[in-house]
């Protein structure tokens, strides 16, 4: 499984951003395909994950409310759609699948990982 992340930039506190995972290559649609981010200095923060086959999306608490995800079967893309960005927003996302059936919280169980995309918030 490959994994392209795009739609980073820099933006200004209260704008909203999509963010886009393109996967190719061979999965299976039981997976559990997921976003992280990562802060200058911090560890590898889980945002949110969603089932390819069921939709069915679990999210941070410190995301829940502002953070969308979910996929487009046909383009084979997942998305993240972040509204009223934060300073504290700043960070390199990065998506991640795992070759499981269940979500999973902790970036090491997720085998495969796009190579993150820079949001940047000013205040």
């Amino acid at each position: 499984v490959q994994l392209q992340a795009s739609g980073g930039g820099l933006v200004q506190a209260g704008d909203s951003l999509r963010l886009s995972c393109a996967v190719s290559g061979r999965f299976v649609s039981s997976y559990a395909f997921a976003w992280f981010r990562q802060a200058p200095g911090e560890e590898r923060e889980f945002v949110g994950t969603i089932n390819w086959s069921r939709g069915s999306t679990l999210y941070s608490d410190s995301v829940k409310g502002r953070f969308t995800i979910s996929r487009d079967n046909a383009k084979n893309t997942m998305y993240l759609q972040i509204n009223s960005l934060k300073p504290e927003d700043t960070a390199v996302y990065y998506c991640a699948v795992r070759s499981a059936m269940f979500e999973s919280t902790k970036p090491y169980d997720y085998g495969y990982w796009g190579q993150g995309t820079l949001v940047t918030v000013s205040s």
